[in-house]
């Protein structure tokens, strides 16, 4: 099969008339192109061209191919993708175009989508200080092409509105457009971001001016980028607007295919090479590899004034779990940070204390809870746990708890299907109170929580299954879940050796509790200034491990090891187990109905 065919374009200005009579010629005479690709402004500067403009949107005049834009500003914008968002069709998490007319299609914030075969990635908007509707990307843009990233495979194409800064770098001088004097500017966002992403082709527009640089080598990748630059449609001067590629897979390509690397390819532009020699006693910077995980901070454009990078959180790990420079990192590697992050905690949030969008952020501002909980909802900031109470989604008082997973509650406990469930009936035993771990109650609520268990596993035996309890512990939390898990009967001799298998995984050994006072002995040797987890596997052994404060422990060890035991490793993430509400309300339901015999609240 053949390449497909794509055509690339700078700003458009609403001047559709030209660029769909060029686009045209173009298909005539070197297609048929598959589609057309709009970086820069797309809409029209003055009102008195929207009349031109408006004859392709109203479907007048028409498309002749698909035609792809990010460049969402400009006059006219708000009205014509106000539109676009409340059209029925376009509902729903859409990267690969929201429909404005017949054969175009709006980019929105940010995403990832294949395009006969090419993966491209796209960055919508430009930088702005102000939080508008259109024509700006927010942090969440960003973050979220960030996680791609780490997505296995190789993005083909990479559109951004604004050029990268520092792109000239190590370019060859004469082929640099004169009227770029300052190889600085440009949007340093996007600088960070293709340095990450690491496409084999970038367009971008909004400079006025055309410009192929040369390939340039990325770190820690055999693949080379090109950069284009595209000027406006239009244009006085009669720069090149339009360029056209055909570009076989990246997905279909060998690695020796990748390698190749052309004569005139350079370094990577973004590498920063601090030439200034360190004095007596100074801290060398790091070499050329190292000096480009600055971008994984994004607060270290703050770092001016003698702060230590080794205070701030690693981007890279906190959004990955990894980070490749391991204990070279400048920057912490914090696993309960990671997984607040996992959970939908705003990086700013957990790296500075706060965070400069305020309620414009759509990630949370207040730490969660720990294990599957309700659903991820957005929050304010947070000013203290009174604040976490009133958005905690484990209250019943809470406007947040999502009551149609809750199957039965008591004085003190009530429980409810676990959001994300490992299997069937996965459930979680939780305090009515607002208490950070099941210890924390008085012990008179021990009976009531003995009571559930006991109902739990007279229930689970009725199916031939036994069940797993367990509860990590931590300084963190707010509200305290206790997770059953049933197993099959015939795996239940399995858990204890799984659990202590992948404790000597981690480097620790669990203490073992064998009688029935297990959880009294927790309670009395329960220390609040450290974590715990710890289990009860079947046969009424307790496995704990105290969790020192420095101590990297996975917040999702317990379900991560459950997944193991039954050869579910996919759903050890419990996103991957998510369902609809009509689908938790039905699993709840069907809970109910067989437990009800067993419920000791009946």
């Amino acid at each position: 099969m053949a390449p497909p065919k794509i055509l690339f374009c700078g700003d458009v200005f609403g001047r559709l008339n030209q660029l769909f009579k060029r686009v045209s010629s173009v298909n005539k005479s070197a297609g048929p192109f598959d589609a057309l690709l709009c970086v820069g402004q797309f809409f029209p500067d003055f009102p008195d061209q929207l009349e031109e403009f408006n004859e392709y949107i109203e479907d007048r005049s028409k498309i002749p191919i698909p035609t792809y834009f990010i460049g969402d500003y400009g006059v006219g914008a708000p009205k014509t993708l106000s539109a676009a968002s409340k059209d029925p069709m376009n509902q729903g998490f859409k990267m690969d175009g929201l429909k404005v007319c017949e054969n175009l299609y709006w980019l929105r914030g940010s995403g990832k989508f294949t395009l006969h075969g090419l993966s491209v990635a796209y960055l919508s908007g430009r930088q702005s200080a102000s939080a508008q509707q259109f024509g700006t990307y927010s942090q969440d843009d960003v973050d979220s092409l960030r996680a791609l990233a780490e997505e296995p495979g190789l993005v083909d194409i990479f559109l951004t509105n604004e050029w990268p800064s520092g792109i000239t770098n190590r370019a060859t001088a004469s082929d640099v457009p004169s009227v770029i004097l300052d190889s600085s500017g440009g949007d340093s966002t996007v600088s960070e971001l293709v340095a990450e992403i690491k496409p084999r082709y970038h367009i971008a527009g909004t400079m006025g001016v055309f410009y192929a640089r040369e390939p340039y080598i990325n770190v820690d990748a055999v693949h080379v980028t090109r950069f284009f630059g595209l000027a406006p449609v239009g244009n006085k001067d009669k720069q090149k607007f339009m360029h056209a590629i055909s570009p076989t897979p990246a997905s279909t390509m060998s690695t020796s295919e990748l390698c190749t690397k052309p004569q005139n390819a350079t370094l990577s532009p973004y590498i920063v090479v601090d030439k200034a020699s360190p004095t007596d006693g100074a801290t060398k910077r790091p070499d050329d590899s190292d000096s480009q995980y600055w971008r994984y901070d994004v607060s270290r454009k703050r770092q001016k004034h003698g702060d230590s990078d080794g205070d701030k959180l690693c981007f890279k790990y906190v959004s990955s779990g990894s980070c490749p420079r391991g204990e070279k990192c400048h920057f912490r590697h914090d696993a309960d940070a990671r997984e607040q992050s996992l959970r939908g905690v705003c990086f700013d949030f957990l790296n500075k204390g706060q965070c400069e969008r305020g309620p414009d952020c759509n990630f949370k501002h207040s730490f969660q809870e720990d294990g599957e909980g309700f659903p991820s909802r957005r929050s304010g900031s947070a000013t203290g746990s009174s604040n976490r109470s009133k958005e905690c989604w484990f209250c019943l008082s809470s406007p947040s708890v999502e009551s149609h997973l809750i199957t039965t509650i008591g004085e003190h406990y009530y429980c409810a299907l676990a959001k994300g469930p490992l299997v069937q009936d996965h459930m979680l035993i939780v305090p009515v109170e607002h208490s950070p771990n099941t210890f924390s109650l008085p012990s008179e609520c021990e009976k009531e929580l003995s009571r559930y268990q006991s109902s739990l596993k007279a229930y689970f035996k009725s199916q031939g299954k036994e069940v797993v309890f367990f509860e990590w512990v931590s300084k963190k939390a707010t509200h305290a879940n206790l997770q059953a898990v049933p197993i099959p009967s015939s795996r239940a001799s399995s858990a204890e050796d799984i659990f202590n298998l992948a404790a000597k995984k981690l480097g620790f050994k669990f203490s073992t509790i064998k009688n029935s006072e297990g959880r009294k002995m927790l309670r009395m040797h329960f220390d609040r200034n450290f974590g715990l987890f710890y289990v009860e596997v079947p046969g009424g052994t307790i496995l704990s491990h105290g969790i020192e404060e420095n101590e990297k422990f996975p917040a999702q060890f317990g379900r991560e090891v459950m997944a193991g035991l039954l050869n579910i490793a996919d759903k050890a993430d419990w996103r991957n187990s998510q369902l609809s509400k009509d689908e938790e309300t039905k699993m709840a339901e069907g809970f109910k109905s067989r437990f009800k015999e067993y419920d000791p609240n009946s």
